[in-house]
């Protein structure tokens, strides 16, 4: 039976500043209907290269050479009618960064119905009863009440089930998934997973499957494809290559996962940030009068404190109120209840005197493209803190800047460089600096490693740890890789809904998780890490 995809020698060459950059070198590779192949490799490798030559997105730039045909259609040099038919039609991708990919001034009902109206013809009701249906497949809860959303007011979990809705409007022959998953917490991710391979196992789709995370390879993929630095170093059935790797790349990806403990708190420890009874509800307003006519519960009632050398794991759903926690704590958003800094109540706190206090907490964001400026050099971020509050020993800014940059593992001789002249590794360590610089107490890491590949995870991880030990740091840690958690936190907060359905210390909550959401949560976690 003849391949639905087979690409044969495809080469991929960029042209910039006068450099031939070639990212994909003689790649093969064939997908069959009904199959899932992942293409596996650290950043950099070439699998988004490779995936998006498949349907000739990579733009003018780009010199592509090879065969890649789909069904009886050669997409290499295929006209532009062509292949605007096989967009989003016979082939759907999706991306990894939903927020570059959603239009923010549209709402959801409008983005989902224009492929349906473009694609089957849908309009009016028989659209809306179709849209409604794809969110609810993909674990947006009440679907009806987001019609009307935009992007920004999703959290990124909800933004990225949104696209893989768009990506499913039209019954693609062969879905193209790039990462379609690290913005997902575990039950999600798993709730996903179950929808695409059913859709798999119903001989209507393939998947051609791009991602680092090589746990969901191992449960999911047919075969796989190890990309390094442009080439397949080694591909085969995946039971085949995680059983037995070849290559000693694979190895070592197979081999990288974070482990192991943090170091034990110091007893008597200063307790750094506390929360008595917090409490954050946003209003809904209607009306010509912005009446409020009720609230969206963030957070309900959560009362935790973290002391110096201290990590607090904050886990749950997108939308549990996990970073919304985190912003209330470092007095970003309104809230009510108690919050403590350094024995200190600073509900009252004015505007001049909260900024001594932002120089002490800092916070490192999930995505580090998307919070790094690209206007400026790498010096420039990491010393924007300094220009505000200054340096906290006296030291001169540039000295300052090298110093820090040593610490996190850059080379000093790199900082005139921008952001997109770095790795995703390398601007998580960007975005660090620019926080450690100001030698802060209390360190928020929002996602900080599930933008990144299982390698680079280990290392960031390893970092963390030995900023704790050298400055006794106390850290929020939010995430939903829970591997990740567990090899971080002292304390597990669990959160639902805005509830705080569980806490404790980290090796008890996993070991006996009490409720029910929390063991259904590290169930699906572990299951899908094998």
């Amino acid at each position: 039976m003849s391949p639905l995809l087979e690409v044969k020698d495809l080469a991929v060459t960029f042209h910039q500043d006068g450099r031939e950059i070639r990212a994909v070198k003689g790649v093969s590779f064939d997908v069959q209907k009904g199959e899932t192949v992942a293409l596996v490799g650290e950043s950099g490798s070439g699998k988004s290269v490779t995936a998006l030559s498949t349907v000739s997105l990579l733009g003018d730039a780009a010199k592509v050479t090879g065969s890649v045909r789909y069904k009886d259609h050669e997409m290499v040099g295929a006209p532009d009618k062509l292949l605007r038919d096989m967009r989003g039609n016979d082939i759907s991708f999706i991306f990894q960064e939903p927020m570059t990919s959603l239009n923010p001034l549209h709402t959801l009902e409008k983005q989902l119905g224009e492929s349906l109206a473009l694609h089957q013809g849908l309009t009016g009701e028989a659209a809306r009863v179709r849209i409604l249906d794809l969110l609810s497949r993909v674990g947006i809860r009440n679907p009806e009440t987001r019609l009307n959303a935009y992007p920004h007011q999703l959290s990124g979990g909800q933004r990225q089930r949104v696209m893989i809705a768009m990506a499913l409007a039209n019954g693609p022959d062969l879905l193209i998934a790039d990462e379609p998953t690290t913005a997902l917490d575990v039950t999600i991710q798993a709730q996903i997973l179950d929808l695409l391979a059913e859709l798999k196992q119903s001989g209507d789709m393939s998947l051609l499957f791009i991602t680092h995370d090589l746990n969901i390879v191992r449960k999911f993929a047919d075969r796989v494809c190890v990309m390094k630095n442009g080439e397949i170093v080694e591909q085969g059935k995946t039971a085949e290559i995680f059983g037995n790797p070849q290559h000693d790349y694979t190895r070592m990806l197979i081999s990288a996962e974070s482990t192991g403990q943090p170091d034990p708190v110091t007893p008597g420890a200063e307790e750094i940030a506390r929360t008595d009874h917090l409490k954050i509800w946003f209003p809904i307003q209607k009306g010509f009068l912005k009446k409020t006519v009720g609230h969206v519960k963030a957070v309900n009632d959560a009362s935790f404190a973290v002391h110096a050398g201290e990590t607090v794991g904050i886990v749950g759903e997108s939308g549990s109120g996990k970073t919304t926690l985190a912003l209330a704590v470092m007095r970003l958003i309104q809230s009510e209840g108690g919050i403590t800094y350094r024995g200190q109540d600073v509900r009252g706190w004015s505007t001049r005197e909260l900024r001594r206090l932002r120089s002490e907490m800092q916070i490192v964001f999930q995505d580090p493209f998307g919070s790094l400026s690209p206007r400026m050099t790498c010096e420039q971020i990491i010393a924007e803190g300094l220009g505000v509050h200054g340096s906290p020993d006296g030291k001169p800014k540039a000295q300052a800047v090298e110093e820090v940059m040593r610490e996190v593992g850059l080379d000093p001789a790199t900082k005139h460089r921008y952001p997109h002249e770095f790795s995703g590794g390398q601007r998580q360590r960007i975005a660090i600096a620019r926080a450690m610089v100001l030698r802060p107490r209390l360190l928020v890491l929002d996602e900080p490693t599930s933008a990144l590949d299982m390698t680079v995870q280990v290392q960031i991880v390893t970092l963390l740890r030995e900023l704790q030990r050298k400055y006794d740091l106390a850290y929020l840690f939010i995430s939903h890789d829970l591997k990740v958690v567990r090899a971080m936190s002292h304390k597990i907060i669990v959160m639902n809904q805005g509830d705080v359905v569980e806490m404790g210390d980290a090796e008890t909550v996993f070991a006996n998780p009490e409720t029910d959401y929390t063991r259904k949560l590290f169930a699906a976690a572990f299951d899908l890490a094998g």
